[in-house]
């Protein structure tokens, strides 16, 4: 019946003229187009669309097929339908009026919300690329209207933070950005290919540079990197970062051998070695830097016309750190700057980073904890502690909370994360003494203690890696049962003690017995195999932990594996003492209430 309702509607119009195709017919076309959808008749719309006859009539009404087909992409498991619903959305996107197909596309990537968003961002990006491309007229606009709509969308994503929710991309941020790299090839390379510098093309440059600046802000700004190792080449967002301000990159496909598209096996534009988009555009990243703030801006930020100088500050701050602190193409600035001049230079941006309250941008600023824990020269790693702590003293109670939360969530270094730990224990002193406090005491002290007294994962956690995190979590919870009788529980710790037990007491236990099994079978193992390499002479290696100790003779083997039994015993005995000060609490408690 829906086959026979659309053809008879191609019937009338097929002896009009387009100029005469009337509102009602669009609309009678719409229904019977999505009747014939919705009741499976794929391959009699296919003929439909296909045939000659009927391309006026698809050139005009066949846009509004597009989004059932969309829906049905997205939510049908079929091969076989979805092959036919990809072959149907093509020849759409080839037959159809562009202009009507892009405000269509638009409209529907407007729609969905939660991870719906990057699935129909995946499935529709190559589709737009190709509709802007068959515009005459208004390009410039378009491919703004198409970044600004995306990127609006993205906004709403998650921004993964741990380097398991990179790898995951459960809402596939990481994907869309690349696809969106891909999306803007085109439009690049037709920016330098114009000889000439039109109008349009001053345009379209505008666009693009709108776009990296959005970029810089949004997921940029925010998102968390891998280490600069040989894993960055696996990151995601730090690939979207250098696609951007790099002045000459590889293919993408070398770092992204995975195709980009989860839900279409239409390849998006093949990627040729360019120049990043902001070269391309001729706004090189040194020049940008240098010149911000030191004279008027030279393009239109329309989008952002209120509070746009906050907005920029943001942008080109999420632009620095990632070249001063991520190293992103940082060869390409004058290597006559003294390191106090970029100190200096720099200011500003960390300013903007402190000024945040998302502990991910706010870290950012916090250049400090780098120098402590990867600064070769042993002076300035003590000078860097030193200045942390004066840091912290002049922050107030909200400020040193927020810091400690940031720090124990960032900084992937036991000696910080204990650092932290010990200040947290002065302020909780302080607060119990003098003055209440609510930042360290009650819930907000339990949300604190949350990122403490836990192991990352669980009784499998490295013990001996996590070994100065771990004593000072202990000796603050020692002082917690000391300081805080369970009666008053100022701080909240017998409220939470249960959990406490659960998360960190129990799969201590069962992390110190598993290890201090583990590094007593590697001792026997090495003791046993002394003699044969002592006769040797030989330099010999042995595994802990699933990896190797570097090569050492066996008696300093034997005294690092004797040292790691010292630290889980130092560890074991203070468990030992806090476990047993609990339960002389608890008695004691129970004594009092009982004479009550």
């Amino acid at each position: 019946m829906a086959v026979e309702e659309l053809q008879s509607v191609i019937n009338r119009c097929q002896i009009l003229e387009e100029q005469d195709f009337k509102e009602e017919d669009f609309g009678l076309f719409q229904v019977a187009g999505q009747r014939c959808i919705d009741e499976g008749h794929i391959d009699q719309l296919l003929e439909i669309i296909q045939n000659e006859k009927n391309k006026v009539i698809i050139k005009h009404m066949g846009w509004n097929l597009v989004g059932p087909v969309v829906r049905c992409l997205l939510w049908n498991n079929k091969e076989d339908d979805k092959r036919k619903y990809f072959l149907m959305l093509d020849l759409l996107i080839k037959l159809c009026n562009p202009k009507e197909l892009l405000l269509g596309l638009l409209e529907l990537i407007e729609e969905p919300s939660g991870k719906q968003i990057s699935q129909i961002i995946l499935l529709l990006l190559q589709p737009l690329q190709t509709v802007i491309q068959k515009l005459h007229s208004n390009k410039a606009y378009s491919v703004g209207l198409a970044l600004s709509t995306v990127w609006s969308q993205l906004c709403l994503l998650p921004v993964p933070y741990s380097e398991e929710q990179i790898q995951t991309d459960n809402y596939g941020l990481c994907q869309c950005c690349m696809a969106l790299i891909e999306f803007t090839k085109p439009f690049v390379e037709e920016v330098i290919g114009d000889k000439e510098n039109s109008l349009e093309n001053e345009k379209l440059k505008d666009e693009l540079l709108k776009f990296c600046f959005k970029s810089l802000k949004c997921p940029l700004l925010t998102a968390q990197f891998l280490e600069q190792s040989e894993e960055a080449g696996n990151d995601p967002l730090r690939c979207f970062a250098s696609e951007i301000i790099e002045p000459l990159r590889p293919q993408i496909s070398t770092l992204f051998p995975q195709p980009l598209m989860l839900l279409t096996s239409i390849p998006l534009a093949h990627s040729r070695q360019t120049v990043g988009i902001l070269s391309a555009i001729g706004h090189p990243f040194p020049k940008m830097i240098f010149n911000h703030g030191r004279k008027k801006r030279t393009w239109d930020y329309l989008e952002f016309e209120e509070e746009e100088d906050k907005q920029l500050a943001d942008s080109m701050a999420s632009l620095a750190y990632l070249v001063f602190v991520q190293g992103i193409s940082i060869d390409q600035l004058p290597m006559v700057l003294s390191p106090s001049y970029l100190l200096q230079f720099n200011m500003g941006h960390i300013e903007v980073f402190l000024q945040r309250t998302e502990e991910s941008v706010f870290c950012k600023g916090l250049g400090l904890v780098k120098v402590m824990t990867l600064c070769p020269v042993e002076t300035l790693r003590k000078k860097s502690l030193a200045m942390l702590q004066l840091y912290i003293n002049k922050l107030d109670s909200q400020g040193k909370y927020t810091l400690f939360r940031c720090l124990l969530n960032t900084s992937n270094h036991s000696g910080v994360e204990a650092f932290i730990i010990q200040n947290i224990k002065n302020q909780i002193d302080i607060s119990l003494k003098r003055t209440y406090n609510k930042w360290f005491t009650g819930p907000q002290l339990i949300s604190l203690l949350d990122l403490v007294l836990f192991l990352p994962e669980g009784a499998e956690t490295d013990l001996l890696q996590n070994s100065d995190r771990i004593m000072a979590s202990l000796n603050l919870l020692r002082y917690l049962v000391i300081k805080d009788n369970e009666n008053d529980n100022q701080t909240g710790i017998w409220t939470e003690l249960g959990k406490i037990e659960n998360n960190f007491l129990k799969p201590l236990h069962t992390g110190l017995n598993m290890s201090k099994a583990h590094y007593e079978a590697q001792i026997k193992n090495n003791q046993e195999n002394s003699q044969e390499v002592q006769k040797s002479k030989d330099i010999c290696s042995i595994t802990v932990g699933g990896e190797d100790l570097p090569n050492m003779p066996p008696e300093m083997q034997l005294k690092v594996l004797h040292s790691a039994l010292f630290t889980f015993d130092l560890i074991e005995s203070v468990l030992a003492r806090v476990e047993e000060l609990i339960e002389i609490k608890r008695s004691t408690s129970e004594e009092n209430t009982g004479i009550k």
